[in-house]
């Protein structure tokens, strides 16, 4: 199977997603709170799967812009998270990009939150 570009508009509830394969780079952003949260995710966990499973050891950036997420939300980052934690551990490089707006302690705090769960890189930008 070959992959492509993963994107998805965001819209009310649902945040943006990308994936560039062209340079490993997962992009997050927007606003999380729909309420089939873990529906909206699982096309995006096979897709991931399938590049982790079809490109090893590629680094790979993961930024996150969010504006807000709810707790449904969160597990599912935390999922995601734990994928690319266990690809970093099959040898695998992964850097995590947590922009944060500056006036926004708790979407900073969330970042850290996450930071201490998983064994990933984390850089914690203000805009």
């Amino acid at each position: 199977m070959s992959l492509k570009n993963l994107y998805i508009e965001g819209r009310k509830y649902i945040p943006s997603v990308k994936f560039e394969l062209e340079n490993n780079h997962l992009f997050f952003a927007g606003q999380c709170y729909h309420e089939y949260t873990e529906e909206f995710f699982a096309p995006i966990y096979e897709w991931v799967r399938d590049y982790l499973a079809t490109e090893p050891s590629q680094p790979i950036t993961l930024e996150f812009r969010m504006d807000y997420y709810n707790t449904v939300c969160s597990r599912c980052f935390l999922e995601f998270f734990e994928m690319f934690e266990n690809y970093q551990t099959d040898g695998g490089q992964v850097q995590v990009l947590w922009y944060y707006r500056q006036d926004d302690t708790d979407m900073l705090e969330n970042g850290e939150d996450f930071k201490d769960d998983i064994d990933l890189p984390f850089t914690f930008l203000a805009y």
